[in-house]
């Protein structure tokens, strides 16, 4: 479908990456991985034409459509409701439905069945018609509210402004946006960094039926091995494709170095005593013949090379926590508002020293604001106590805003270090890769992964007992994360993580906090016991929700006849979506079938010209994989609607 090749790409004097290629097929889910500063959010911005390589080229066929959703953009604070601006991802179907009506009707008096432009026309009008069906324009409203509310947001959200919302609510609907436009390829950049757990759940799920293409970039090892089937690594301006999920990429790729390592050292003995031979016997007549082939085979054999991995890593290790009293945290009808917005009703919580616990729910539901009650940066109602002899590290997730952009790296870390831990400043930065002119740089040119690692290593500057680390993943490529999982485990004091990242809280936390309607509930088990729990409970919800509409409709009087009449109103308007697409794909199948007879036809013809007939045998291998997906997409309809019928009794 589409082809990157031989992309090279330098700055100034320095090379990000040499020579690389690769395909992307239809219905390909790849992860691309890489340390931070790899190049990966560069290659989407070539892939999408935004940045020029400065050498190589991508290929694509004409019509092949792109959806990019980068990891920070700029986002316009419009007036436009969450619904309205969703809405504008059908905004070209109009003119996608016009250049079809012309296509066909051209098409249809047309008889030069293998010229170029025949087929191109052919091709485009094909590629057209399968995109307006997998957008599915006659469902737009009940897929819109699909989207958005997979992506979290409530029904009451889709009339509110978008000015209203956060920065990263703005990037779902973004999402949102590029997932209603069904594109052949979606490119997507850190997409987690704003989701919480069930969204991310439910993007894992839509991405795994998608009929498109996937390409993205994430350091949720989790999603990464439940999305992707295909992983691809950019490492020291190398790149290297794998057909698997990140964890099977991580065991083949030791087995290849370690494979590369005996292939090596093998040569490198074969080669020492060949050399040795040829020393000792150089000058011996008796030997010259043997000589000469062995110096012809050390000029003729292929040295092998041992790839090179970029072994930084960040080094950390907290320090013991000092004791503190046996309760750490504790709230009783604690309650926070801003303004008339109630975020947290009447929570109580017990936090026990030496306890590991995470805060998770939907994003605006407190876990931040609770976290800022417990350092003391923000007003509450209600009661908290602070333990005995407590020493708080906070984490927030913000960083980037709470750091002074004009002080260097190290002048960061000198201002708050006190006593003897100064001596120890260059050292602390250089465990969190800050080495040589890196400490001199000003924070305001750091990038992401780089401020995280920096607001990291001021929790080395003192002995805690309490952390409170809010979304610390945030920006950290896959291995960093792993390091600070293994600190934090070995860590003594009290942890208090707000993450969605379920493969950084497994192992790690013993309790849940799960944040919903204003109030805490507590889960103790691990994340993955959390969301096991979670779905069944999610079940039972929706069977009291069911039984709770049956009893309001009861209580409203609405008589029988009535709900009946809505009752097979509503099935009647599912009945019609399903034929709707029953009747799409017949058409297509007709239409498909009646070219494809027409191309057997010509290929039959003895006189036809050689090129005439490879051409015709590309056009008709073309339209018999799209008739096989026009059938498919029948078949499916139809089993729907027998479902359908059976379970409505007709």
């Amino acid at each position: 479908m589409l082809s990157i090749d031989n992309i090279t790409i330098r700055f100034g004097g320095f090379e990000l990456f040499s020579n690389i290629g690769f395909m992307i097929n239809r219905r390909d889910r790849i992860g691309l991985v890489g340390k931070n500063g790899a190049g990966k959010s560069t290659l989407l911005k070539v892939i999408c034409g935004i940045v020029t390589p400065t050498e190589g080229s991508v290929s694509k066929p004409s019509g092949i459509t792109i959806g990019y959703l980068p990891q920070q953009m700029a986002l316009a604070s419009t007036q436009n409701t969450v619904l309205e601006e969703t809405k504008k991802a059908f905004d070209n179907i109009a003119e996608i439905q016009r250049e079809i009506d012309r296509l066909a009707a051209e098409l249809e008096i047309r008889t030069d069945y293998t010229s170029e432009s025949y087929i191109k026309a052919a091709e485009n009008l094909a590629h057209l018609n399968e995109h307006l069906q997998i957008v599915g324009v006659n469902n737009m409203e009940p897929e819109i509210e699909r989207i958005l509310k997979g992506l979290g947001f409530l029904r009451s959200d889709f009339n509110r402004k978008i000015a209203e919302f956060s920065g990263g609510w703005r990037m779902r609907v973004e999402l949102a946006k590029i997932l209603l436009q069904s594109p052949d390829l979606i490119l997507l950049d850190e997409p987690t960094n704003h989701l919480d757990i069930e969204s991310i759940q439910w993007l894992e799920d839509f991405l795994q039926a998608y009929k498109g293409a996937v390409l993205l970039i994430s350091h949720d090892r989790a999603f990464l091995d439940n999305v992707t089937t295909r992983t691809i690594e950019i490492n020291l301006g190398k790149l290297y494709d794998y057909k698997v999920p990140y964890s099977k990429f991580k065991v083949l790729q030791q087995e290849r170095l370690q494979q590369q390592l005996a292939a090596y050292e093998n040569q490198q003995k074969q080669i020492k005593d060949t050399e040795e031979f040829i020393e000792r016997f150089r000058y011996k007549a008796t030997k010259s013949n043997q000589v000469q082939s062995r110096i012809k085979q050390l000029e003729k054999m292929d040295i092998i090379e041992v790839d090179d991995l970029d072994n930084a890593a960040m080094h950390i290790k907290f320090a013991p926590a000092p004791r503190s009293g046996d309760i750490v945290v504790e709230t009783k009808e604690l309650s926070k508002s801003y303004g008339d917005n109630l975020i947290l009703d009447r929570i109580d919580l017990v936090i026990e020293r030496g306890e590991k616990v995470a805060f998770v729910g939907r994003n605006g539901e407190g876990k931040t604001t609770l976290s800022k009650v417990i350092i003391g940066e923000t007003e509450y109602s209600g009661e908290l106590k602070i333990g005995h002899n407590i020493n708080i590290g906070y984490f927030a997730q913000n960083q980037d805003e709470l750091l002074d952009p004009e002080l260097t790296v190290f002048e960061t870390l000198d201002r708050i270090a006190v006593g003897d831990i100064r001596t120890k400043i260059r050292d602390i930065l250089g465990a969190f890769l800050f080495s040589g002119e890196d400490i001199d740089k000003k924070v305001k040119v750091l990038s992401g992964g780089e401020h995280s690692r920096l607001s990291l290593a001021k929790l080395l500057l003192q002995p805690y007992n309490l952390l409170v680390l809010d979304e610390p993943t945030n920006h950290l490529d896959i291995r960093s994360k792993d390091i600070l999982k293994q600190a934090l485990q070995n860590y003594d004091g009290t942890l208090i993580v707000v993450s969605h990242d379920r493969y950084f809280l497994d192992g790690l936390v013993s309790k849940v906090y799960e944040f919903k309607n204003k109030k805490i509930r507590l889960h103790v088990g691990g994340i993955y016991d959390f969301l096991r729990n979670k779905k069944i409970e999610d079940m039972r919800e929706i069977e009291i929700k069911d039984r709770k509409l049956a009893e309001a409709k009861a209580e409203a009087g609405i008589s029988d006849n009535k709900q009946k009449y809505l009752e097979n109103k509503e099935l009647n308007k599912r009945r019609r979506a399903i034929q709707n697409r029953i009747d799409k794909a017949e058409a297509e199948i007709e239409r498909l079938e009646s070219e494809i007879a027409g191309l057997n036809e010509l290929m039959s013809n003895p006189a036809i010209e050689q090129q005439k007939l490879e051409t015709a045998y590309k056009m008709s291998a073309k339209l018999n994989e799209e008739l096989e997906q026009q059938m498919s997409l029948w078949e499916e309809a139809s089993m729907e609607m027998e479902v359908f019928e059976k379970g409505n009794g007709k």
